[in-house]
């Protein structure tokens, strides 16, 4: 049997000066947001260790109880893709070990010793929240090879190290850039694909015991099983249901009925014309190469269709057609462009907003509010803008809300907030206790945005805005259908 592929390095990061233990019993890959087993280069790389040292894998895929805004509705998603990682591991050689922490602090020791085992450990190299510091801290002490991957975009977060002002500047990065890697995909099925030992649990012994995979109820995510954890139960689970086989379903959907009509109904809140994928690409039930692969297949098109770069243009780089080019562009440049910025420290914070943003919002801090909103208040939608509140109890309710309603939503909190760094908090903690797409760097490449962040300035200079560009209900009630969303959603 052929080897597997290799992944490409630049997708490679080590994260401590350890040496690959030779006399270790397995390779570890701890999963922790590429939650699939499908085209994860992480997953990949762990199975090509395998096969070099011909030695059997274990995925140990864990889920705490500590983290920021822990809810039964996050939970809930990341459960259900779980158990079908499990469904779909099953009978292979690969040894799938699904962790659930029951009391904060639990998974205390259970990487090290997990590791301890281990001829080299493999983790999920993804840019936000809590989890950069939580694997470098985890990978220090380790005496033992700690390596992450990036499996977040088509362009590796290493590929550059320039943090790009402006969609603009970024796609015409894109397209000189981005074609040298559309070749180096990941294996669509590496399990399959590689040969490596059968992965026994008695490999396990002891480490199963002391940290005992997860009952059945919790990888069902049984209400009662929700109810018994230390979570926020106030956020309950939505319809959205978690996992590869909802993700790559819907993405099936949306090719096939949705694509075509993308640039007229992507913005109307009463159509359902947007992907919907935002939640599982975000806790990694898909991944952008399993987009990007079934977009071109759909339109029939190869690498080699690809023109020299336009200029940075929107149009007419791909060959595709104007719904595909439209769509490409939103969920490659915008996207990778949020990925980009978490290159830098300042992208999370008002800091790291442009000077002629910072400098008009500090300048009109002190402007009159004509309203003002506390945090419960906005957290109900209980504010005399009825589309707003709409807009926030789609998301209390369903989990996700319109992404062109978002635009609006941020930027009335900013008008509503006494400056930009209480509307940045309020943005964020709204997002990540509610929304299954929050915390994630396309979530905060928004909030930016909504206070000048990948824009310019706009005239006329206003009261509270000052030059950031401005967004009101009434005008966007004249652009779009809204009257059967407002009905729809209102608290």
């Amino acid at each position: 049997m052929p080897a597997l592929a290799p992944v490409p390095p630049l997708r490679v990061r080590v994260l401590n000066p350890a040496e690959v233990r030779g006399d270790g019993a397995f390779v570890l890959y701890w999963m922790t947001l590429f939650r699939r087993v499908r085209s994860n280069f992480a997953l990949q790389r762990a199975l090509e260790w395998g096969e070099r040292l011909k030695r059997p894998v274990v995925v140990l895929e864990t889920l705490k109880v500590d983290y920021p805004c822990a809810s039964e509705r996050l939970h809930a998603f990341m459960l259900q893709g779980t158990a079908e990682n499990r469904r779909r591991l099953a009978g292979t050689a690969v040894l799938h070990h699904p962790w659930v922490g029951l009391e904060p602090g639990a998974d205390e020791g259970m990487v090290a010793a997990f590791a301890a085992r281990a001829c080299v450990v493999v983790a999920d190299d993804w840019p936000a929240f809590f989890l950069p510091k939580y694997l470098a801290e985890t990978a220090a002490p380790l005496g033992v090879r700690f390596e992450v991957l990036d499996s977040n975009g088509l362009l590796p977060l290493a590929a550059t190290d320039r943090v790009f002002p402006t969609a603009f500047s970024f796609r015409a990065f894109l397209q000189k850039e981005l074609p040298k890697h559309l070749h180096d995909f990941p294996v669509e099925d590496p399990v399959a694909a590689a040969d490596v030992p059968r992965a026994a649990p008695a490999l396990l012994r002891g480490l199963a015991e002391k940290w005992p995979a997860a009952s059945d109820a919790l990888l069902e995510a049984r209400p009662e099983a929700l109810a018994a954890l230390p979570l926020d139960h106030r956020v309950k689970p939505v319809a959205i249901p978690g996992g590869s086989h909802h993700a790559e379903r819907k993405l099936a959907e949306f090719l096939a009925r949705k694509l075509q009509k993308y640039p007229e109904d992507r913005n109307e809140p009463e159509v359902d014309g947007t992907t919907g994928l935002s939640p599982y690409l975000h806790f990694g039930h898909l991944c952008a190469h399993q987009v990007f692969a079934c977009l071109a297949k759909a339109e029939g098109w190869t690498p080699e269709k690809l023109t020299k770069s336009n200029g940075g243009k929107r149009e007419g780089f791909w060959k595709m057609s104007p719904a595909a080019e439209a769509f490409v562009d939103q969920f490659v440049t915008w996207r990778e462009l949020a990925f980009n910025g978490t290159k830098r420290d300042t992208f999370w914070s008002v800091e790291g907003l442009p000077a002629f943003a910072k400098a008009t919002l500090e300048k009109h801090r002190k402007d009159l509010r004509p309203h003002r909103y506390g945090y419960e208040q906005l957290e109900a939608g209980r504010t005399h803008d009825a589309l707003w509140n709409a807009a926030q109890m789609q998301m209390v309710r369903t989990g996700w809300f319109h992404n062109y309603l978002r635009m609006l939503w941020g930027k009335k909190i900013l008008e509503w907030s006494g400056g930009a760094a209480e509307a940045y908090a309020t943005m964020e903690r709204l997002m990540n206790t509610w929304s299954l797409d929050g915390r994630d760097p396309c979530s905060y490449a928004g909030y930016g945005w909504v206070c000048g962040l990948y824009d310019r300035a706009w005239g006329p200079e206003r009261p509270i805005f000052g030059t950031v560009r401005y967004m009101s209900s009434d005008n966007t009630a004249r652009k779009l259908s809204v009257k059967n969303y407002i009905r729809q959603y209102a608290p």
